[in-house]
């Protein structure tokens, strides 16, 4: 007999089913609690709400745990390609050598952004954020490929249509910014080495493409693949559920990723790291501050809505910077003031006691400058890593034989009935 949940309100006891999930994950299936009791529930935030099942990406705050599709991170960040984890999250298997060369081919294919939508690129304003033009320009996909069938080879060739030119669209953005001629896509560079040239690459610079930094990337961006039902990809779902098309959907998702809560925590670790610089108080000064509640002063990087313990993200991150730092012989005030500060918040007991550890926004910031990727572009980078992750979830969404509208409710709490008074009596 299934296990339940029981309630009791107003003298009437009632049912709800326990939903376990295969991590041992508890939850009450409250799906019919207003039909039988008139009741809702009040969660603000959705952070005790759990809004579908899925069998993506499984969490551990507590324990620090990450999986993809039942593979830790930190195996997938070791041995795989973001192209082979990209595979792993939309189709559910990691794949052959055959399927990911197939993949790769139509990443390739699809690699190419069509000529007109250069003059779009150059309507925008200068200095238009990057995240609002990409989410614009994510949307203005579907006028040129206004053609999604269910088959499964057009869901394939639109999927790696995503992921291929959100990434072109991404480095040719940046090129446009700073007035220089746009750098094409090559057929014989992997994903990540493609994109670090189409960035830097110049008719009178030729860019040399490191191999330290295309794997940096790769685990950059695979850490980023996915991270359960935060806001963008709630956000994805939530649109999706309208049946909108997939490029709308991953607009919506670009955009809630805009924030600086969100996606844009790790630009403003960098902001943070050059204030501490430029400030004579420095670290101590900043502790200080973080440890006053009286003081709207944050420290960015640290804590993090689901792990309570450190971000396993953080650590992998963390040893791609030492090693990128140490190959390429780089040097970078701001990494010597972020061990610093991540040292004195380990050992003090406000920020232990508190579970402010060290999140992936806290070095990944670093390690973009290290590439060279200006500020204003990081959000993007993340947005490029979680493609996989949104389309994965919009596929789950849209194939969920039990699939329902988003439609949450409220508690009203606005005046009660009022009567009309007409203009002149005002």
């Amino acid at each position: 007999m299934a296990e339940t949940v029981k309630l009791t309100f107003e003298g009437e006891t009632y049912e709800f089913p326990l939903v376990i999930g295969t991590e041992g994950e508890k939850a009450i299936d409250i799906s019919k609690l207003r039909q039988t009791t008139g009741l809702i529930t009040l969660d603000p935030g959705f952070v005790n709400t759990g809004s579908c099942v899925s069998a993506i990406t499984f969490v551990d705050g507590e324990k620090g745990i990450l999986r993809f599709r039942g593979y830790s991170i930190e195996e997938l960040a070791r041995y795989s390609s973001f192209r082979e984890v990209a595979y792993l999250l939309i189709h559910n298997v990691l794949p052959t050598h055959e399927e990911l060369q197939n993949f790769s081919i139509l990443l390739n294919d699809q690699s190419m952004v069509h000529e007109d939508m250069q003059h779009f690129f150059e309507t925008f304003p200068r200095g238009s954020h990057p995240m609002g033009i990409l989410s614009a320009m994510v949307t203005a996909l579907k006028s040129f490929y206004p053609y999604l069938q269910s088959a499964e080879e057009e869901m394939d060739r639109t999927v790696t249509r995503l992921l291929s030119k959100v990434r072109t669209m991404a480095a040719m953005s940046y090129k446009i910014s700073i007035g220089h001629k746009v750098t094409y896509p090559r057929p014989d560079l992997s994903y990540c080495a493609n994109f670090l040239n189409m960035m830097f690459d110049s008719p009178v610079k030729p860019y040399h493409i490191h191999k330290e930094l295309v794997k940096a990337l790769n685990v950059f961006w695979i850490l980023h693949a996915d991270h359960e039902q935060n806001c963008s990809t709630a956000s994805v779902r939530v649109v999706g559920s309208g049946r909108v098309n997939l490029y709308a959907a991953i607009s919506a998702g670009i955009a809630a990723l805009w924030g600086p809560l969100h996606g844009g925590a790790n630009q403003a670790v960098i902001e943070m790291l050059m204030d501490i610089k430029n400030d004579r108080g420095g670290l101590s000064r900043a502790v200080k501050r973080a440890k006053d509640r009286n003081d709207p002063f944050r420290l960015m990087g640290f804590g993090h809505r689901v792990y309570k313990s450190y971000d396993p993200r953080a650590k992998i991150l963390k040893k791609m910077v030492d090693r990128v730092f140490t190959k390429l012989k780089i040097s970078d005030p701001l990494l010597d003031i972020a061990k610093e500060l991540e040292e004195i918040a380990l050992q003090d007991d406000y920020f232990i006691d508190h579970n402010l550890y060290p999140n992936v926004d806290f070095y990944s910031g670093i390690l973009l400058r290290a590439m060279g990727i200006p500020t204003n572009m990081f959000t993007v980078m993340f947005a490029i890593g979680r493609l996989p992750g949104w389309i994965a979830q919009w596929k789950e969404d849209a194939d969920d034989p039990k699939w329902k509208l988003s439609r949450p409710r409220q508690i009203y709490a606005g005046p009660r009935k009022r009567k009309y008074v007409a203009i002149e009596k005002r």
